[in-house]
């Protein structure tokens, strides 16, 4: 199906080990309109589809996008370490250029916000990192210089990542 261009595969990249995970791969549709009309619009799932949006709009800017991981030990209730896995959505390279973002539907909560910027304060370089959502009203910078923007400002500002 990647021939035909109907799915793309996002590779995933080890962030603190920089190098690339062998599987599991994570696959975008390149349409939207095919997907849903293969499932009869039966499954139609805002938070993934707007993923799949936010995908597509960084490949057709001609960014290479990879799924990043983040392998860190925290300490479990009885003090003891345990190893978790988190994921940034998009690891976004052009040239000299490189964005993490994270794709969130709705950031209702201040739990929600903490847990999707959680991987970015686990990431010890100074690249930008960008969390895009549906409901906030104007792009802003937070406490931790994360920038928190609309996906209608990010799909209609071809510069909005430079915000």
């Amino acid at each position: 199906m990647e021939d035909a261009f109907l799915i793309e595969e996002a590779s995933r990249y080890d962030i603190k080990g920089k190098s690339y995970i062998g599987t599991p791969m994570k696959y975008y549709f390149m349409d939207m309109g095919l997907r849903n009309s293969r499932i009869h619009y039966r499954q139609l799932e805002v938070t993934h589809s707007m993923e799949n949006v936010i995908y597509n709009e960084l490949r057709m800017r001609g960014f290479h996008v990879d799924v990043g991981n983040l392998t860190v030990i925290e300490k479990g209730k009885d003090a003891k370490p345990i190893k978790k896995q988190l994921e940034v959505d998009f690891i976004c390279n052009k040239g000299s250029k490189k964005y993490y973002i994270q794709s969130a539907y709705m950031l209702e909560t201040e739990t929600k916000m903490a847990q999707e910027i959680r991987p970015f304060l686990k990431i010890n370089d100074s690249f930008k990192k960008i969390v895009i959502t549906s409901n906030i009203p104007k792009p802003f910078y937070n406490d931790q210089g994360i920038l928190i923007m609309n996906v209608y400002d990010f799909l209609l500002n071809a510069d909005s990542l430079e915000l």
